[in-house]
């Protein structure tokens, strides 16, 4: 399976972000759905089913040792010229570290992570079909976004099913595989 750690955020909070972003759709962009806006903790790609049963422990005991934390989303920025991003505020060092908690716990699972980074809360609203679209007009729409905030209290297990219809623009499927309460 292909998986990551991620927080997802509450329907009020993606129906708030939808308002601010339904406006700037146009096929510029390829856009993300809602269903898809996450953020992503640790993405750990294909994941055997041997490691799985030591990965959900190892997460739960991540998830029972961080206490639930305030979040909203806000602002907005962008990675060069392909992608198209909001961000977060709130208790950022207590996503950062149930981030590491995440990766740490997927790497001593045996799960073989990329070079590990600092992490940086984004969540994906959009990408450049070639890197040629400015997103200037975009970023300076959704700078002053400012989202409600809400109560981050569950680690989630995702998995991502990859398009395999051929359709251009088809998007990633994703589905939760297990979510673990936050609880320190």
């Amino acid at each position: 399976m292909r998986l990551f750690a991620a927080v997802l955020p509450p329907p009020a909070a993606v129906a708030e972000l939808a308002r601010a972003v339904d406006p700037l759709r146009d096929d510029r962009l390829t856009w993300t759905g809602q269903a898809a806006w996450h953020f992503t903790l640790a993405f750990m790609g294909e994941v055997r089913d041997e490691v799985l049963p030591d990965l959900y422990a190892r997460l739960e005991r991540a998830a029972h040792r961080t206490q639930p934390f305030a979040l909203r989303l806000h602002g907005c920025g962008h990675f060069g010229d392909r992608a198209l991003w909001v961000g977060a505020a709130g208790e950022l060092t207590a996503l950062r570290m149930l981030a590491e908690r995440a990766d740490a716990a997927a790497r001593r699972a045996g799960v073989p992570m990329d070079q590990h980074r600092r992490y940086t809360a984004h969540l994906t609203l959009a990408r450049s079909r070639h890197g040629t679209t400015p997103l200037g007009p975009y970023l300076d729409a959704l700078a002053g976004f400012e989202g409600t905030a809400w109560q981050v209290d569950t680690l989630s297990l995702v998995r991502s099913n990859l398009p395999v219809s051929g359709v251009p623009g088809e998007q990633p499927r994703y589905e939760t595989v297990q979510a673990w309460p936050l609880s320190a």
